[in-house]
């Protein structure tokens, strides 16, 4: 085999997406917020975009008389014009925007700190007032570390008492001397333990659900309830809605029994989630549909977007084409076009999310009308069939994204979901058939509860063909125990 450096032509055929591409389908995919914010960073970005202020729109005839007055008296006066080549061609290194792309530059935000107290921080207090010693309060903080955030002890406590032990190795090792601390015991940490549980909220620091609810029946001092005794002697057939079983076993009438169970639906199946740091999620919806004349209407809610255009200074620099040259030309052409391909992706972008949501309005007229139980099943294919675009532009501009309606604000995700066959014809909503199945449960006699076979065979009175395991599958999702544990004594 001969070695060395060979040069040799091929062909060969590559797929290559074109930046403004992936930029245009982030775009489609923003929320409102999102897209505000990237709107901004671009008009620090691009000098050739300018954002257009709600009086400019109303007093723009106005304004440009008056930047043509004020342009003549500069010209009478002899005032300098600023040297826009510098302008344009300056990198912004000296004032800590990095050179290259003026769209990579981004703003800086300054972070602000803002105290929030979680679970941990509440238990920590609260050791931290007890009389504990030195070992105590490492033993202490290596439970904390161990609770999660529902405020269940996340390990065993033999991992507990390694992890402990290992601290206290650790330490002895980096002090460099032989400090000869015994290591702690599992008797110590029952100990500990005890302590923790006694913390506020009630019920911290349980390894189950059934010590989280005895621990709070204990704080409440009911430990000579029924209810504590059926939790602390028979929980696996409490949860099992064993009635029957547990009135023979206690010597009491089961409907004695299932009145007791009802109050565990007072008590906190996780205490920890009280304290959990909360996400202030807020929502803007991108549309609006109003019902106007007995005729819905589809609005763009993006009042508060900034509105971009060509800055008209940049525009006639742009414009002498002889004054610039070789990197000044193409810096001038690659902004500019940058600009232009803006505004015309935010056009795009609002046109599209307006034929979505005209589409889903124009399908699903009756549920604006009469409710849930008339919404129709729809997917993105059908939607991108009709206004002529791919089902995964149509994935994005939902994706999301909420619309205010007169039934609510609802995710445009809402209205798509799988349908099932009728007599007639027509595919009723999978979404529909849940709402109809809730609204079932929910008027049920409670001593005879609808089993899901007669749940089908109601449906099947209404024309509607759907399978038991489909009705068991829906209840689950909606969160409805079987009609077994549902029934009332």
């Amino acid at each position: 085999m001969k070695t060395g450096l060979h040069q040799h032509t091929a062909l060969r055929q590559d797929l290559r997406i074109n930046p403004r591409l992936y930029q245009a389908m982030d775009l489609l995919y923003m929320p409102l917020l999102d897209l505000e914010q990237h709107l901004k960073q671009e008009l620090l970005g691009n000098p050739f975009l300018e954002m257009v202020e709600p009086e400019e729109e109303v007093q723009a005839p106005a304004a440009e008389q008056q930047q043509k007055e004020q342009k003549a008296e500069k010209e009478k006066a002899g005032d300098d014009e600023p040297d826009w080549e510098s302008i344009l061609l300056d990198d912004r290194t000296e004032h800590g925007v990095p050179s290259g792309s003026y769209s990579d530059a981004r703003e800086y935000i300054e972070p602000v700190t803002v105290e929030a107290r979680d679970l941990i921080d509440h238990l920590r207090e609260q050791t931290r007032m007890l009389d504990l010693t030195p070992r105590q309060q490492l033993l202490a903080e290596e439970f904390l570390g161990n609770i999660g955030e529902d405020g269940y002890l996340q390990h065993t406590l033999e991992e507990i008492l390694r992890g402990a032990n290992q601290l206290l190795e650790e330490h002895e090792a980096e002090s460099e001397l032989e400090l000869n601390v015994p290591a702690f015991t599992i008797a110590e940490v029952e100990e500990m333990l005890r302590i923790i549980q006694q913390l506020d909220p009630a019920g911290i620091g349980a390894r189950n659900l059934r010590e989280c609810l005895i621990l709070q029946l204990e704080s409440q001092k009911r430990t000579d309830s029924l209810v504590y005794r059926l939790v602390k002697d028979a929980f696996e057939d409490l949860i099992a809605h064993r009635w029957s079983d547990l009135g023979k076993r206690f010597g009491l009438a089961p409907d004695e029994v299932q009145r007791a169970a009802d109050e565990l639906a007072r008590l906190d199946p996780k205490p920890g989630l009280q304290y959990a740091a909360g996400n202030d999620a807020y929502i803007i919806p991108d549309l609006i549909v109003e019902k106007i004349d007995e005729k819905y209407h589809v609005f763009l809610n993006d009042s508060g977007l900034p509105r971009l255009r060509i800055s008209k200074t940049y525009q006639e620099i742009a414009r002498d084409k002889k004054k610039y040259d070789g990197e000044s030309k193409e810096f001038i052409n690659q902004r500019l076009n940058s600009a232009h391909w803006m505004i015309q992706a935010i056009e795009q972008r609002r046109q599209t999310m307006l034929k979505v949501m005209n589409f889903i309005v124009d399908r699903q007229r009756e549920f604006f009308e009469k409710g849930i139980d008339y919404l129709k099943p729809l997917t993105l294919r059908e939607v991108a069939d009709v206004i002529s675009m791919h089902e995964s532009t149509v994935s994005r501009v939902t994706n999301e994204k909420y619309v205010q309606t007169p039934r609510g604000l609802l995710p445009l995700k809402f209205f798509f979901s799988s349908g099932l066959s009728t007599t007639t014809g027509e595919d009723a909503s999978a979404r529909s058939i849940k709402s109809q199945i809730q609204k079932l449960v929910n008027d049920e006699p409670p001593k005879t509860p609808l089993t899901d076979q007669q749940i089908v065979e109601m449906f099947e009175r209404k024309g509607v063909r759907i399978a038991r395991r489909t009705v068991a599958k829906y209840r689950d999702q909606l969160g409805i125990l079987p009609a077994r544990m549902r029934k009332r004594l």
